[in-house]
C-alpha cells in the first residue's frame, strides 16, 4: 500500500465513522420532524451534543460477557460488521480521482465484503446462549443470504449496458444517462434487497423488540453493542453510495464539483431510507421471505433477460 493513501484512507474512515455517529442524531431528528414531534433537544444547538453524550455512556459502560456465552466469538462477532462493511467502501469512486483502488471486480468486491456481514450477526446469535439471540442470528442468516441473490442479480443489467465490473467504468458510461431510467426494476430490487441486508426498518425482522427482545443483539451491551450500531450506520452510507454510484451517475452532474455531487446524492439517499424508517410498517418474517422467493426472483429475471435482448439487438443494429 502506498504511503499517499494513507491520508486518503484517513479521510475516508474518518468521514464513514464520523458520518455514522452523527447519523444517529440526524436520524432521530428527522423521524421527529417527520411523526411531528421532538427529536433530540436538549444537548446543543438542535440537540446536536446527544452523539457525544451517547457515545460517553456505551463506552463507559462495563464490559459484561454473560458467563453462559461463547466468550471468543461472542467478543469477535462485532468487529466482523464493522470490518466487512469499512472494507467495501475502498472501491467506491467517490470523484474521478478520489477512490482507493480501481479494481476490475469492484462490483464483486463490493458483493463479496457485504457477504462477510452475515457472519458478524449470526455468530454473535449463536454465541450468546440465548434463544431470542439464537431465533435472531437464524432469522439474519435466511434474511441476508437469501436477498444476496437478488442483490446480485438486479446488478447484472448494469453490467451488461456498462461492460465491465468496474466502479468507475460504470460511472464513466453513465455519461450519456443514468441507469436508473433504463435499469428501473433492478434499482427497485437492489434498494428493497439493500434494506433486508442491512436489515433496517421495515425489514429489522432479526432484532424485531416485539417479539424477540433485540434479537441477535440481546446480550451486548456498551463498545459491542456499539460496534453493531456503527456497522449498521455504515452500511446505510455504503448503500446510498452505491446506489448512487451504479443507477444516478456517481459523481456525474453540471456546476457543481463531482465531489459536491455524489455527497447530495448520497445524503438524499440516505434521508429516503431513514423516512422509509418512519412510513412503512413492518411485514411478518414469512411476508418477508415470500417477497423475496415470489416476486423479487422473477423482477431480477424479467429484468436480466429483457436487458440482455436489448443490449443484443443494439449490439447488431
Amino acid at each position: 500500500m502506498s504511503e499517499a493513501n494513507l491520508p486518503f484512507i484517513g479521510a475516508i474512515l474518518l468521514t464513514v465513522v464520523g458520518g455514522a455517529a452523527v447519523l444517529t442524531w440526524f436520524e432521530r431528528r428527522l423521524l421527529g420532524i417527520w411523526q411531528d414531534r421532538y427529536g433530540p433537544n436538549r444537548l446543543g444547538p438542535f440537540g446536536i451534543l446527544q452523539v457525544a453524550a451517547d457515545m460517553l455512556k456505551l463506552l463507559t459502560k462495563h464490559d459484561w460477557i454473560p458467563p453462559f456465552a461463547d466468550r471468543f466469538v461472542f467478543v469477535i462477532a462485532p468487529t466482523a460488521i464493522v470490518i466487512s462493511m469499512l472494507m467495501a467502501f475502498a472501491v467506491v469512486p467517490f470523484g474521478p480521482d478520489h477512490y482507493l483502488i480501481d479494481m476490475n471486480v469492484g462490483l464483486l468486491f463490493f458483493l463479496a465484503m457485504s457477504s462477510l456481514a452475515v457472519y458478524s450477526v449470526m455468530l454473535g446469535g449463536l454465541a450468546s446462549n440465548n434463544k431470542y439471540a439464537l431465533l435472531g442470528g437464524l432469522r439474519a442468516a435466511a434474511q441476508m443470504v437469501s436477498y444476496e441473490v437478488f442483490m446480485g442479480l438486479s446488478l447484472m443489467g448494469v453490467v451488461m449496458l456498462s461492460g465491465s465490473f468496474s466502479l468507475v467504468d460504470i460511472v464513466e458510461a453513465q455519461q450519456d444517462g443514468w441507469y436508473f431510467i433504463p435499469q428501473f426494476l433492478g434499482l427497485y430490487v437492489f434498494i428493497i434487497a439493500g434494506i433486508a441486508e442491512s436489515h433496517r426498518l421495515p425489514f429489522d425482522l432479526p432484532e424485531a423488540e416485539h417479539e424477540l427482545t433485540a434479537g441477535f443483539h440481546t446480550e451486548y451491551g456498551g463498545m459491542k453493542f456499539t460496534m453493531f450500531m456503527l456497522g449498521e450506520y455504515c452500511g446505510l452510507i455504503l448503500l446510498s453510495c452505491m446506489i448512487t454510484t451504479l443507477f444516478f451517475g456517481g459523481w456525474l452532474g453540471p456546476f457543481f464539483p463531482p465531489l459536491v455531487w455524489f455527497a447530495l446524492k448520497t445524503f438524499g439517499f440516505v434521508c429516503f431510507f431513514i423516512l422509509l424508517r418512519a412510513a412503512i410498517p413492518r411485514p411478518r418474517y414469512d411476508q418477508l421471505m415470500a417477497l423475496g422467493w415470489t416476486v423479487m426472483l422473477p423482477i431480477t429475471l424479467i429484468n436480466l433477460v429483457a436487458t440482455g435482448a436489448i443490449a443484443l439487438w443494439m449490439n447488431q443494429a
